[in-house]
């Protein structure tokens, strides 16, 4: 990794302590110095409460924030993350942290990044009347460890406060909306520094990035040799035909283009018949 990494400077773009998880594992694997930039605002690119409208997707959005930092500390090497809450894209009913973490290289002109998907995540709102409902709430969402926000109304602004983290800040302010609105809207504040849920999962995105980048091309010798494609078409273990589950990964190198199919990346060379189009139609 010397021959990329080791000695230069790398610059973490956020301004919510991602750094506390991210440059221990980043200088001890790649061997560089990590810095943190001055006067970042990545609250124009969108923020979780909804004062600023994310206009770009996730990758993109990390993408732009690189930039920002490599501009304002002036160094060619940086890591920038980007997260996002919702519905699971697999699993009805269940709450995802999205995260997407992307290393740029300006030296090299390189971009590496992976995506974790984790249900480990507290993500939550509710409308609520009265005291109880708030606590049983908070209570829910691992409060005080993790920080809430209050607001008059889901998506609105009026009586916003976010980053709470105590009791003598949440009953006062929950009291004063609901003799303001009669109700408030209660949801957890999903910033990095308020959540250690989500950055236990950032965590994991970095030590993906890591791994990622530390495969190398074994024609060209550049980072970030992993896998871009699935091929599907494993054989059903009781007729032999094809089935959608996955028989290869394919690898690409995003600089020459050398591509490797490696087969049964799960450990398994026929499916069960349960997954068979034709032996379970």
């Amino acid at each position: 990794m010397s021959h990329w990494f080791a000695g230069r400077r790398l610059v973490v773009a956020t301004k919510h302590q991602k750094e506390r998880v991210i440059a221990p594992l980043v200088e001890s694997a790649l061997g560089v110095r990590c810095l943190l930039p001055d006067d970042l605002d990545t609250d124009q690119l969108g923020t979780f409460s909804g004062e600023v409208d994310r206009t770009l997707d996730p990758l993109e959005t990390a993408r732009q924030k690189g930039r920002m930092a490599m501009d304002l500390t002036g160094c060619d090497l940086a890591i920038a993350s980007e997260g996002a809450f919702g519905p699971h894209p697999h699993l009805f009913f269940t709450a995802a942290d999205d995260e997407v973490l992307l290393l740029m290289d300006r030296k090299h002109d390189l971009e590496i990044f992976v995506r974790v998907i984790s249900t480990e995540t507290n993500f939550a709102g509710a409308a609520v009347a009265t005291e109880e409902e708030l606590l049983r709430f908070a209570a829910m969402t691992r409060f005080p460890s993790h920080a809430l926000i209050l607001r008059s109304g889901a998506g609105q602004t009026a009586g916003l406060l976010k980053g709470i983290t105590t009791y003598r800040q949440l009953l006062p302010a929950f009291h004063a909306l609901q003799a303001t609105f009669g109700a408030a809207y209660v949801e957890t504040d999903m910033r990095a520094m308020h959540n250690p849920m989500r950055m236990k999962v950032i965590e994991a995105a970095a030590q993906k990035l890591i791994a990622r980048v530390q495969s190398h091309c074994p024609h060209c010798d550049t980072p970030g040799f992993g896998r871009t494609d699935v091929k599907t078409g494993l054989p059903c273990g009781l007729c032999g035909l094809p089935t959608r589950s996955v028989l290869a990964d394919v690898y690409r190198c995003q600089r020459c283009g050398h591509t490797e199919e490696r087969s049964f990346p799960r450990g398994q060379a026929v499916e069960d018949p349960m997954y068979c189009d034709f032996c379970n139609p």
